[in-house]
């Protein structure tokens, strides 16, 4: 393929950054503000300063890298994603975004091309939400949807503090977190699913988010000897728990189309073989593109909830934890995506991102879009997740082109 930039030097980037925090089969493990994050943070620091750069690290620990423009008095075009992993993730979940980003810049360089906006490539903290919850903190932060206060403050799986641990690896930046401004944001990604390869595009232009609404249920029965209590007698949670989640499973293929119901998390009281489990706690995940959709999933699943709890002579009790709405992206730069698809002779499709990414809270801020690539066999989030060379080449070229227009004032962005 005769493309702007780099195949061989995106993939060589690709699996240097894949040797900081390997996997036991083949993935990537560097979740956020660890040793190996850190690792990862400071091999893209440097790969950046030698591509003549400037780097800053916001309150929250987001990290910026500067490319400068025609005129400084203009907003940068930002490229951007993660480079925090799942704990058996793959090694293109977000820093494939990243990487091209980086080879944007560099292929720019090449080519001599300084553009009239300066050009930033931001690296996102904690986007997986893995080892801290919710996910996307660090560009939530910066679009006002979390405080900075309530970040710094959260507490990981194993009890550390995000702000200590941003402090910890050195990446505790004095730039604001929430006064950040940006003409445009662009995020490069692999589908997450197996909808291109399927149907045998190759890139995939993303008109928008789904929404999202995560639940915590907590089910509460009467713990009890496993021997002596009748089974009319019992009051079983985890039974009750059960029927939730079969009920849910068959909600989202009632709704059909693009409805998504998971759990993810189950928590069995008091763990023990032969009691009568008292208590269960499980998480949900509901997922639509149309918010209408996704509210008429709501209420059907409190009811189920309702209803299952007191088939059992159980009690059920439904706490919101996270939430986002159906989120479209901005037209034109949509519509430059699939133009500079098409302009390199790829075949596209438009596609709705199923998956929450840092593009959709940029989407409240400023005009956004993103660029999708195939993984192979649609798996992610598991180490045995894998993109082809020549897809991730690309995708490259799309972003590239893409920047390149809105970064030159040849795209409305209005």
């Amino acid at each position: 393929m005769d493309l702007p930039i780099s195949a061989a030097r995106l993939w060589d980037s690709l699996m240097e950054m894949a040797t900081i925090g390997p996997g036991t089969q083949g993935g990537s493990r560097r979740l956020a503000l660890t040793d190996e994050d850190r690792a990862g943070r400071d091999r893209f620091v440097e790969w950046c300063q030698q591509a003549g750069c400037t780097i800053s690290v916001d309150q929250v620990g987001n990290v910026f890298a500067r490319r400068a423009g025609r005129d400084t008095s203009l907003p940068p075009v930002v490229m951007g994603s993660h480079l925090d992993t799942q704990p058996t993730g793959g090694r293109f979940d977000g820093v494939y975004g990243v990487l091209a980003g980086l080879e944007v810049l560099r292929s720019l360089n090449d080519h001599g091309i300084t553009t009239l906006h300066p050009l930033e490539l931001a690296v996102w903290t904690n986007e997986e939400g893995s080892r801290f919850s919710p996910p996307m903190m660090g560009s939530g932060v910066l679009t006002g949807v979390f405080t900075l206060d309530e970040i710094l403050d959260a507490v990981a799986q194993d009890g550390a503090r995000l702000g200590d641990e941003l402090e910890r690896i050195g990446y505790a930046g004095t730039a604001s977190a929430t006064d950040h401004p940006m003409a445009a944001y662009l995020e490069a990604h692999i589908e997450q699913g197996p909808v291109l390869e399927v149907e045998g595009h190759q890139i995939g232009v993303v008109s928008g988010a789904q929404g999202q609404r995560w639940f915590e249920v907590t089910v509460t029965g009467q713990e009890a000897h496993a021997g002596p209590t009748p089974m009319r007698l019992r009051r079983d949670a985890l039974v009750a728990a059960a029927r939730m989640v079969d009920a849910l499973h068959h909600l989202g293929h009632r709704i059909g189309g693009d409805a998504c119901t998971t759990v993810g998390i189950l928590d069995v009281e008091p763990h023990s073989r032969n009691v009568i489990p008292g208590k269960v706690w499980f998480t949900v995940d509901l997922r639509h593109p149309d918010d209408a959709v996704l509210a008429t999933m709501e209420a059907e699943f409190r009811q189920l909830v309702a209803d299952c709890a007191a088939g059992c002579g159980c009690t059920a009790a439904i706490a919101p934890f996270w939430d986002f709405p159906a989120t479209p992206f901005a037209p034109a730069l949509v519509a430059c995506v699939e133009d500079s698809a098409r302009a390199f002779g790829f075949s596209q499709r438009r596609i709705v991102s199923g998956a929450g990414h840092d593009a959709v809270y940029i989407a409240r801020k400023v005009p956004t879009a993103m660029v999708f690539i195939p993984c192979i066999g649609g798996i992610s989030h598991n180490e045995a997740e894998d993109i082809s060379l020549d897809d991730a080449a690309r995708g490259a070229a799309v972003l590239y082109r893409t920047v390149l227009a809105a970064a030159d004032g040849t795209l409305s962005l209005s």
